[in-house]
């Protein structure tokens, strides 16, 4: 499949490729920094790197059957990126005296409804869980005054930001196999099902939210608010799609622009 770029998903596989090579020259943060947090903050980053955690190979074997070489090489990288933010994770448990969980059951009822079907239900229910974690990973960077924990947010941040617009476009690829009275539909019903999942996560992880600076009812209207990007992204003409440079929903990197905007402004494979 050739996207905007002329080169299909090869150019995906590149910035993949590129990121790793920037995180080996980076290195990890300092972990012997320590990291000192509210107990309800903690739960949450617990709960969070249970859904990181995994091996992805299912996700992989359905992107094996796409046939696509290039997306299946940048699916390998795109995992093997989420596998090391579960290990980021853990260690910024371990930074604070905190262990990581064996699962959770939010975990298990995405992990079950992703395995239904085929390659896109899995990405519609990974979407999902990315539009969530992009929210909650701006309010773990910005809410809290500890450098170690705001160093490591910040850093998945950053890979969440580029997953978004690879999904997209692998998604509106998908879409565009159904018949156009269809698509619209898919995305209302996607939305409908975001909405009650950050319902759901703004009721679990309240105590830690608002010890971030961000209520419930705000966590849950930011979400849907930026799900509007992905709806455009997935269901716009193939020349209007985004590519790795263009993320729908790219909130800003800095913590200056997020308080510019607003103080309050998952997933296994």
């Amino acid at each position: 499949m050739t996207g905007p770029g002329g080169d299909g998903f090869a150019r995906w596989t590149r910035r993949f490729e590129d990121e790793r090579e920037r995180r080996h020259a980076q290195g990890d943060p300092d972990w012997e920094r320590g990291a000192t947090l509210h107990p309800a903050v903690w739960s949450g980053i617990q709960r969070f790197q249970v859904g990181e955690d995994g091996d992805g190979a299912n996700l992989v074997a359905k992107a094996d059957r796409a046939a696509d070489p290039d997306y299946a090489r940048a699916v390998r990288l795109f995992v093997a990126e989420e596998q090391n933010h579960a290990r980021l994770l853990a260690l910024l448990l371990a930074a604070g005296g905190r262990p990581t969980l064996s699962g959770h059951w939010s975990d298990t009822v995405f992990v079950r409804l992703r395995r239904l079907m085929g390659l896109r239900l899995e990405l519609l229910v990974l979407m999902i869980a990315e539009v969530v974690a992009l929210r909650y990973y701006r309010a773990l960077r910005d809410g809290t005054d500890d450098a170690l924990t705001s160093d490591v947010a910040g850093r998945i941040l950053a890979d969440e930001q580029r997953h978004v617009p690879f999904h997209c476009e692998r998604l509106h690829a998908s879409l565009a196999e159904l018949p156009r009275p269809a698509r619209r539909p898919v995305m209302a019903s996607w939305r409908l099902l975001l909405l009650a999942v950050s319902l759901v996560v703004a009721a679990d992880h309240g105590p830690g939210l608002r010890r971030l600076g961000l209520g419930r009812r705000r966590f849950v209207a930011d979400v849907m608010a930026s799900s509007g990007e992905v709806v455009s992204a997935v269901l716009a003409p193939l020349s209007r799609t985004a590519g790795p440079n263009q993320p729908p929903n790219a909130h800003s990197n800095t913590k200056a622009d997020s308080a510019r905007r607003s103080p309050h402004g998952g997933t296994r494979r």
